[in-house]
């Protein structure tokens, strides 16, 4: 396991990828072809639910497909881990998303997470946006993981596991380039006159996206490069880095 920082989630949480039933569900849909396979012989695309969820109201079952358009909320205790074309989620307990369609069926165009976490992988191609109550992000070909604290908190936590992310936070804008873990905060309300302030990597493990690529068959960006650096976006021996181009600090109060 990679080394992460637990910040209002458990450890146990992290560790779905390495329980038994969720190893036999995702080597069953990979052996079986994935999502094309699945959609071709009208499966439903959940590589594994555990514990109760909710699709628009109802209660999810395991054969089911979720779609753009669908509303999903998590229960205590629960995990969940789909594929919608070439983008793969994992949503973890207490979570509420809605899934605003994209292009076309198949495509995902907007996950609005109102509360809880989600890691996600996204497929090359047209624009997506992550969207909360505090965050709008434009996503390509990229792995992210983003939670919303609960209330009286309320802040959004983002991190660009890797690739290029249009971060906006009201009238605040900022690009982040990543190989490797550069985190964010969303606030509520400015802090010493900011709104989005750099974090530290919390609450996901590079397993957990190494997991979720395989499935919709694709690699992380550390796994194609074969190095790892700083949870800050800096990579060792080279990279991206920096928030905006600012280097691996916060971007300085004139940035726009």
């Amino acid at each position: 396991m990679t080394d992460h920082t637990l910040q209002g989630r458990t450890a146990s949480e992290l560790h779905w990828f390495r329980r038994r039933r969720f190893l036999q569900s995702a080597a069953t849909w990979i052996g079986l072809g994935g999502i094309a396979t699945a959609q071709a012989q009208g499966r439903g695309n959940v590589v594994e639910l555990n514990g109760d969820a909710m699709l628009n109201g109802a209660r999810l079952r395991p054969d089911q497909a979720i779609q753009p358009g669908d509303a999903i909320s998590t229960g205590p205790g629960t995990r969940l881990t789909f594929v919608i074309g070439s983008d793969a989620f994992h949503v973890r307990q207490n979570s509420q998303l809605k899934l605003e369609p994209g292009s076309s069926v198949s495509v995902v165009g907007v996950p609005r997470l109102i509360t809880g976490g989600v890691v996600s992988i996204w497929g090359k191609g047209a624009e997506r946006k992550i969207v909360t109550g505090t965050l709008t992000a434009g996503i390509r070909g990229t792995g992210v993981y983003t939670e919303v604290l609960p209330e009286p908190d309320g802040r959004t936590y983002l991190c660009n596991c890797y690739g290029l992310i249009q971060l906006s936070v009201g009238t605040e804008q900022t690009e982040s380039r990543s190989e490797y873990h550069q985190a964010f905060w969303a606030e509520p309300a400015p802090r010493n006159g900011r709104s989005l302030t750099p974090a530290p990597a919390i609450n996901h493990t590079d397993e957990e996206l190494e997991y979720l690529a395989q499935l919709v068959d694709q690699r992380t960006a550390w796994q194609v490069s074969g190095k790892k650096g700083a949870k800050d976006g800096a990579v060792s021996g080279g990279g991206y880095g920096g928030y905006g181009g600012y280097g691996n600090g916060p971007p300085p109060a004139s940035a726009p």
